[in-house]
C-alpha cells in the first residue's frame, strides 16, 4: 500500500476540518446541495464529453486502486533478482525456472515463457504488448483525474457566477442574499478542494507510477531476453545497471 497517498489525503481533510472547527465548528454552513451539483455534476459532465465512457469507467477505479495500493519495484532489487535467475539457468538450464517463485506477476509471466521454451521474438513481443497495454491504462487513468481536476475549479467559478447573479437579482429581498452568497463561495471552495486535494494529486501520483513501471518492466524484459539467450549473469547485471541513476550505480557497485 502507498501510505503517502492515504496520509496526504487524511492530512488534507484534517486541515480543512480543523479550520472549520476553529471557525466555530458549524459544518452545516459549509454544505450546499446547489454548489455540490454544480461542481461535481459539471466536472463529471465535462469529463464525459472529453473521454469515451469506457475510458472513464475503468480510469476512475484504476486511479484509486493504483494510487493507494500499487507498490513500486526497486530497480536494484529487480537487477539482483534477474541476475539470480540467470545464474539458475546457467547452472541448471531453463527448465529449472519452473520451480522458481517470484512476487511480481509480470516477471513470473516472463519466467514461465522461458521455462516453456518459447522463442525470443515471442517473449519480446508478448511482454512488450503487456507492458504497453498496462502503461496505456495508467496513462488514461491519470488523464481522467487530471481532467476532473482541471474542470472542478472552472465549474466552481461558474457556480460562483450563478450565485452572484442570484444575489443581485434579489437585492430587494435581504433574506435571499445570504443563501445566494453561500452558493457562490461554496462552489469555489468545493472546486478548489476537489481539484487540489484529490484529483490533481492522484493524477500526478499515477504519472509517477507510470514512469516507475515503465523502467521496471523494461528492465524485466531486457533481463529476461538476455537470460533466454543464456548470457552470463555478470554480463546481464552490467547491462541492466545502465538503467540506474548515476548515484545508484555507484552504490550498486559498492554493494557488489
Amino acid at each position: 500500500m502507498d501510505f503517502a497517498t492515504g496520509v496526504g489525503i487524511l492530512g488534507a481533510i484534517g486541515v480543512v476540518v480543523s479550520l472549520i472547527m476553529l471557525d466555530g465548528g458549524n459544518f452545516g454552513a459549509y454544505v450546499s446541495d446547489h454548489a455540490f451539483i454544480i461542481v461535481f455534476g459539471g466536472a463529471t459532465a465535462a469529463t464525459m464529453i472529453r473521454f469515451p465512457f469506457s475510458v472513464i469507467a475503468h480510469g476512475l477505479p484504476m486511479g484509486l486502486r493504483f494510487a493507494f495500493t500499487m507498490r513500486a519495484l526497486d530497480p536494484r532489487i529487480l537487477i539482483e533478482e534477474l541476475t539470480r535467475l540467470a545464474d539458475i539457468v546457467r547452472k541448471n538450464g531453463p527448465m529449472a525456472l519452473e520451480n522458481v517463485e517470484v512476487e511480481d506477476p509480470f516477471l513470473a509471466q516472463g519466467i514461465r515463457y522461458i521455462a516453456d521454451g518459447y522463442d525470443r521474438d515471442f517473449i519480446k513481443d508478448a511482454l512488450e504488448k503487456d507492458r504497453d497495454s498496462f502503461l496505456m491504462r495508467l496513462d488514461e487513468g491519470s488523464k481522467v483525474y487530471r481532467t476532473v481536476g482541471d474542470c472542478a475549479p472552472a465549474m466552481g467559478m461558474i457556480g460562483t457566477i450563478i450565485g452572484m447573479i442570484a444575489m443581485f437579482a434579489h437585492m430587494e429581498d435581504p433574506s435571499k442574499l445570504g443563501p445566494a452568497m453561500a452558493v457562490a463561495l461554496l462552489a469555489t471552495l468545493y472546486g478548489a478542494v476537489l481539484a487540489n486535494l484529490v484529483c490533481l494529486p492522484i493524477a500526478d501520483k499515477l504519472h509517477v507510477k507510470l514512469e516507475e513501471e515503465e523502467v521496471s518492466r523494461t528492465i524485466i524484459i531486457d533481463g529476461l531476453l538476455q537470460i533466454r539467450d543464456a548470457k552470463s549473469p555478470n554480463v546481464i547485471k552490467e547491462m541492466l545497471i545502465s538503467y540506474l541513476p548515476e548515484r545508484h550505480r555507484a552504490e550498486f557497485a559498492e554493494a557488489a
